[in-house]
């Protein structure tokens, strides 16, 4: 996820665009139509699939709306997003401002900035109401994943989200509360067996960690679900230390966030060719197909996988296109079910030591 005035439009693209026939087989696997107004030509006209992510308590309606009305287009995602974990009390609190200045540890370091800020605060709601809300979502829409949840150790609070280009406080979440949302609601994904949509940024050790504790916690369980490290910033040897011992996690990549930097090749090249898939990260459903592809060219162009001209044409299976590695992994991450190959993994990491 990204702010909407991070979103540069000079950002290079390719305007040209495959035939219907290729892109009704594209997943962009993570966006946010919801964050802006969504004209009803644009989804019909909506050439490929979308993960629509919701992120706070005000946008999980939108998502369920969107879902039920393109049903074949749409696969929604419900969670709580790190940028606003800390509108979420771990418990009962006596006040609203009592609650942030648990949060903000150093509010009394800056008493101008948090009163400014407070003001823009809503109440906050309990992590029990949050996480029956993601229970409730998630077995309303059989095909429901859980996202975008995570951690960012990098993310300073705005004093008014809604403004654009926001002015930022000197507040950040502390990764600890941040740890506590995300790991009960990945909690609820164990349990109910739902894939992951997650963010990680500038948390690299933390993430490690997490996947390490999920994987001990729920065993068998957090093995039959799939996870996304979303618009994945992850060093290669990091992301390949993850690939070795977590056979459930993938990474998909968008051009808005990824193209920053040129560490985005590297990552494409070191990683497994069934483990990576595309997203656009976008906020316009109207840019969703053509960032979405742009992502596919640059991974095609790395893996040097060619690039499906028509869906009819028959290749050999040593020569198969972009498109259909990346439909490959995404039915593999839909499918989840890695038990199997965690035994795999496991045992073949004991015979090496």
């Amino acid at each position: 996820m990204c702010y909407e005035h991070d979103i540069s439009d000079t950002i290079s693209h390719r305007d040209t665009l495959p035939p219907p026939s290729v892109l009704r087989h594209v997943v962009d696997v993570h966006c946010h139509p919801t964050d802006s107004e969504i004209p009803v030509k644009s989804m019909d006209n909506l050439p490929i699939i979308i993960g629509a992510m919701s992120t706070l308590q005000a946008d999980q309606g939108l998502v369920r709306d969107l879902a039920t009305a393109f049903s074949d287009k749409v696969v929604p995602s419900f969670g709580y997003h790190p940028w606003f974990s800390h509108r979420i009390a771990l418990g009962p609190y006596e006040s609203k401002e009592n609650h942030y200045r648990r949060i903000f540890k150093d509010a009394d370091e800056h008493p101008e900035a948090f009163q400014k800020l407070l003001v823009h605060l809503p109440e906050p709601v309990t992590l029990r109401t949050v996480l029956e809300d993601v229970r409730q979502n998630l077995l309303t829409f059989p095909n429901a994943m859980l996202g975008e949840v995570g951690i960012d150790r990098a993310f300073r609070v705005p004093y008014d989200y809604s403004s654009s280009p926001g002015e930022l406080t000197p507040f950040t979440v502390p990764i600890e509360h941040q740890l506590a949302i995300l790991g009960a609601q990945l909690d609820i994904a164990a349990e109910l067996g739902r894939n992951v949509s997650m963010h990680s940024v500038k948390s690299q050790m933390a993430t490690v960690e997490l996947l390490d504790r999920m994987a001990d916690k729920h065993g068998e369980h957090w093995m039959k679900i799939s996870i996304d490290i979303h618009s994945c910033g992850l060093s290669p040897q990091t992301w390949l230390s993850i690939e070795k011992h977590h056979p459930n996690v993938f990474l998909s990549l968008s051009t808005i966030i990824n193209s920053r930097s040129p560490n985005h090749r590297a990552l494409i090249a070191a990683c497994s060719s069934h483990r990576i898939l595309v997203e656009s990260d976008c906020h316009k459903v109207e840019d969703c197909t053509q960032r979405t592809w742009d992502m596919v060219l640059i991974v095609a162009e790395v893996k040097g996988w060619p690039v499906e001209s028509s869906w009819e044409e028959v290749v050999d299976e040593s020569q198969q296109g972009v498109v259909r590695h990346l439909e490959n992994n995404w039915k593999e991450f839909v499918q989840g079910n890695h038990v199997g190959l965690s035994k795999i993994s496991k045992r073949t990491t004991r015979e090496r030591q």
